[in-house]
Parts: C-alpha cells; structure tokens; sequence
C-alpha cells in the first residue's frame, strides 16, 4: 500500500530549496511576491489538502467498523 506521508519531507524540502534560492540576476526586481511563490504555495496547499484528505478517509473507514466486543471464555 503506498503512504502519502512519505511524499510529504520531500514535498516540504523541494518547496524550502526553491524558495530560498538565490536570483541569477542582482539587476531584476521580480517584485515583493513573484508567480513562481504563489504557484509553489498553491502546490504546497492542495498537496496538504490532498493528504489530509486520504488520511481522513483512512480515520472514517477505521472508525465505522464495528467493535467486536470480547466474549467470556
């Protein structure tokens, strides 16, 4: 079975060497917040989503089956 959690540090790590990288170019001011910052917080975003989602999927199935209760021997 694959677990999303394992996509999750990767995800985290590209998004942080992305946004920490230096520009090329010292001359071009790309403004306070450029494209590329709010595509990679969209990403991050409706990645957290996702995962939520599958998890909270799991808990719901886990938690509706019954509970067998123990019989005396």
């Amino acid at each position: 079975m694959y677990d999303p959690m394992l996509m999750l540090p990767g995800l985290i790590a590209m998004i942080t060497r992305t946004l920490e990288r230096e520009p090329t170019s010292t001359t071009t001011d790309r403004g306070a917040v450029s494209i590329e910052q709010v595509l990679w917080y969209a990403a991050a975003a409706i990645s957290v989503a996702v995962v939520a989602a599958i998890i909270w999927s799991q808990i719901r199935d886990t938690a509706s089956t019954p509970v067998q209760s123990p019989s005396a021997p």
